[in-house]
């Protein structure tokens, strides 16, 4: 079904995050300052065999003249960011414009870069943009809606296959294409994204991806030695009843090496002021990046303070919704597959886990889908986009979809869009900013509803804003900020980035008024 390309350079093959590989030197690096950006060298080309890098520099560093910059700088070439250079034409439309762009975000498996952090992938990919350098999971679904109604069905396929090559080497797609990403996932979008090829090819698709659909499934779902409720497993929770549903988690508990400085500090800010173990703070930063959320008062304990990250006591909405997806899918392709007894089984399994989002997410208090706090068992208190994740998944009854309708007329809906959350924090995923994979999820949401007139408002709102500043700027953004369309968005670890591959994907689809 797919290729296998060979990496060919040396800690590739065995897949070594750069932290590991390179040790002390690597510390020595992210607090040195040289970059504003933890990623650059995180994405750093070796320009000789590491090993020979290390060696120099413990010997080199105790000169008294050494300089750190000048040696990262000879020996290692530094990535520069993606479509920067690329000259948008301001007088075109903008679905003219994301038609020329997508050969720019396309890498081809020839072009890989090889010798630093990078996984190759045996097929072309989409790439975000920006300091995005690599393929994304959950950024990918939203381009993919693009690339379909743009016919470009040769890279829909590519893309799935790729993810399809990764789980069958890892057993899960990670958050991206590094090596420092292989111990988390991303939100699970494989099954939609399967889908949304299905509808292009016929359902033999879900039949053709099911031994990967099944692999994603075990390792989301991969339990420990106790089903005890109210006890975890890496990203699986037990509940009441035999129920389990599940969380965000990272396998490590380190520096993230992309964000290496930034997790330091705040760890030892967390640790200064709460008591806060360095490696439980760790552990929560990264389960907190494989929600794609990063960073959002939603995964604090006081929203107005990031050292009270507990992202790993929570049970994400959302991430319930897009597992329930996935049991769905997985029974409709067992049917096709003739396999009448899983089939059977996961049919239960949705229907379990819907009514498992019923009871643990839907606050008759708020009458809104919220996070839930397993450990405290009772709800979280932010209240943000992603309750509207039950609607697009038909998950709500009609009366819980009239309240969420509201929510989103009173609390989110701005002149350039949809809020993430309802607070500003200077956190990326929180006021004032907007997201395209949300206003998606939330317009195809209300679609589903019938709530037609405030899809239409919300679609022409985020539509305008987007077209407003590709006028000004020739740009599609990574983000936008929807409460001051004057303003760009802000907050995060990093500046503003361009492409954009998912407000590409969205723009289209929407423009098209496809539900």
């Amino acid at each position: 079904m797919y290729g296998f390309i060979a990496p060919a350079y040396t800690y590739g093959q065995s897949h070594i995050s750069p932290e590991d590989l390179y040790g002390t030197f690597f510390r020595d690096v992210q607090n040195s300052h040289i970059f504003t950006d933890s990623k650059t060298f995180a994405d750093a080309i070796p320009l000789e065999d590491p090993v020979l890098i290390i060696e120099r520099y413990h010997h080199e560093k105790l000169a008294d003249d050494f300089d750190i910059e000048q040696f990262v700088r000879r020996c290692f070439r530094i990535p520069s960011h993606i479509a920067s250079t690329f000259k948008a034409d301001t007088s075109m439309s903008v679905s003219d414009h994301v038609r020329k762009l997508w050969p720019v975000l396309t890498r081809q498996p020839e072009n890989q870069e090889r010798g630093g952090s990078l996984i190759p992938l045996p097929y072309a990919y989409v790439v975000p943009g920006g300091r995005f350098r690599e393929i994304y999971y959950w950024d990918s679904y939203f381009t993919l809606l693009g690339l379909k109604e743009n016919g470009r069905t040769d890279l829909v396929e590519s893309m799935i296959n790729n993810f399809a090559y990764l789980i069958d080497s890892f057993g899960y797609i990670p958050t991206a294409n590094r090596t420092y990403y292989l111990t988390r996932s991303q939100p699970p979008f494989f099954s939609l994204m399967v889908r949304l090829f299905s509808e292009m090819e016929g359902k033999k698709i879900l039949k053709r991806y099911l031994p990967q659909m099944q692999k994603e499934y075990d390792y989301w779902m991969e339990s420990g030695s106790t089903n005890e409720p109210f006890t975890a497993h890496r990203r699986l929770v037990n509940l009441p009843e035999g129920v389990q549903l599940n969380r965000y988690w990272d396998d490590k508990a380190t520096p993230r090496p992309e964000s290496f400085r930034e997790d330091v500090e705040l760890a030892a800010h967390a640790n200064e002021k709460f008591g806060t173990s360095h490696d439980s703070l760790y552990r929560h930063i990264r389960a907190a990046a494989e929600s794609g959320w990063d960073f959002s008062s939603r995964w604090f304990e006081d929203e107005t303070d990031f050292a009270t990250i507990h992202t790993t006591d929570i049970l994400p909405v959302d991430l319930n919704c897009l597992m329930y997806h996935l049991e769905q899918t997985l029974s409709e392709a067992y049917l096709l597959a003739g396999d009448m007894t899983l089939q059977s089984v996961y049919l239960e399994k949705a229907a379990r886990r819907r009514m498992a989002i019923q009871r643990y997410f839907w606050d008759p208090e708020k009458n809104y889908y919220m996070d839930y706090d397993f450990k405290k068992q009772n709800f979280k208190k932010a209240v943000t986009l992603a309750g509207t994740f039950p609607l697009f998944f038909k998950l709500a009854s009609k009366s819980n979809s009239h309240y969420v309708r509201a929510y989103i007329r009173l609390n989110f809906l701005k002149s350039g869009g949809l809020l993430t959350t309802t607070v500003k924090t200077g956190q990326q995923w929180d006021a004032p900013n907007g997201w395209a994979p949300l206003q998606w999820i939330a317009y195809k949401g209300l679609r589903n509803y019938n709530f037609h007139r405030t899809a239409n408002e919300l679609s022409a709102e985020w539509l305008g804003l987007i077209e407003k500043e590709f006028r000004h700027s020739g740009r599609m953004l990574e983000k936008y900020n929807v409460s001051d369309t004057n303003l760009l968005a802000g907050g995060g670890e990093y500046e503003i980035q361009e492409g954009f591959g998912w407000t590409n994907g969205v723009y289209l689809r929407m423009k098209n008024k496809k539900r």
